[in-house]
């Protein structure tokens, strides 16, 4: 697949009493069309609205499906083929957003299954990289999966209750993930282990904003009426909780693969020189023996 081997992540978790949430909505969308550098193979968003009961358990080949409390919409195709603007009402509703462009990795981009957000268990989530999925699968017993990505092994881990520390630590590869339990929608969770970029941003109202490329938040102050107060990427080895406006951090050594470090030009995609240069001086990971695929 040459450079077109990794996907874009993005999404939003808003402040409560925010005045204006129609702009964080706006900014959420033009992230989505941001994140087409991404990944076109498909796209798709997750809406949380109201805690539900939960019916759905593995991850869903609909393309758009609500459970949980949780709307999930998903297609073949560009973000902007996929969002539709009666979806607007749902998102200015929403508590927080996930959002997911896609190029493939591993599973066919042709089934829905294998499309994000996955819904898998409890938990609605996202995944940019490329893991060894049959040695985690090994390591935590899981299940067969329903479809045939590396992302729903790590969710599957996820949901089984597993520390994500735990989880995170034992991947081989490329990983960033945002994800939400339905059972507890005010809680957010990031994490990066190895390479793959997240950037964390918060606005003048107090907006979560996360996004695999820091330069998008500049495009958001050029061309929406969001300014952002802060803009950080996410160090290798960190997952971060975030809930009612406090960010909790633990740290832990990821692992890459020989593999993987040949791979600057997919893991920094759309990077400038110098946020790329400052990324990849922060690195912190430790290297397998396993090559990458």
């Amino acid at each position: 697949m040459g450079v077109r081997s990794m996907c874009g992540l993005f999404g939003l978790l808003r402040a409560s009493g925010a005045r204006h949430p129609e702009w964080a909505s706006d900014a959420f969308v033009a992230l989505g069309m941001l994140a087409e550098e991404r990944g076109v193979e498909s796209a798709g968003v997750a809406l949380f609205g109201r805690p539900g009961a939960m019916n759905v358990v593995t991850p869903t080949i609909q393309g758009d499906v609500t459970d949980g409390g949780c709307r999930v919409v998903k297609g073949r195709g560009r973000f902007t083929a996929v969002w539709r603007s009666d979806l607007l009402a749902d998102l200015d509703r929403a508590p927080v957003a996930l959002g997911h462009t896609r190029w493939a990795t591993q599973g066919s981009p042709d089934q829905l299954v294998n499309a994000g957000p996955l819904l898998v268990g409890s938990l609605a989530g996202t995944h940019n990289g490329d893991v060894e999925a049959a040695d985690l699968r090994t390591r935590f017993a899981l299940p067969p999966a329903i479809g045939a990505t590396d992302s729903e092994v790590i969710y599957q881990a996820l949901a089984a209750g597993h520390r994500p520390v735990e989880v995170l630590s034992a991947l081989h590869g490329r990983t960033a993930l945002a994800w939400v339990d339905r059972a507890d929608p005010g809680r957010l969770h990031l994490a990066r282990a190895a390479l793959s970029p997240l950037c964390v941003a918060m606005d003048g109202e107090r907006n979560i904003y996360w996004a695999s490329n820091p330069a998008w938040f500049r495009t958001l102050e050029r061309g929406t009426r969001v300014r952002f107060q802060s803009a950080v990427l996410i160090r290798e080895g960190t997952h971060l909780t975030i809930e009612d406006g406090v960010m909790r951090s633990e740290t832990f050594v990821p692992t890459a693969r020989p593999g993987d470090l040949r791979m600057p030009d997919k893991v920094w995609l759309g990077f400038d020189a110098a946020d790329r240069e400052r990324d990849f001086a922060q690195r912190r990971h430790r290297v397998s023996a396993v090559c990458a695929a």
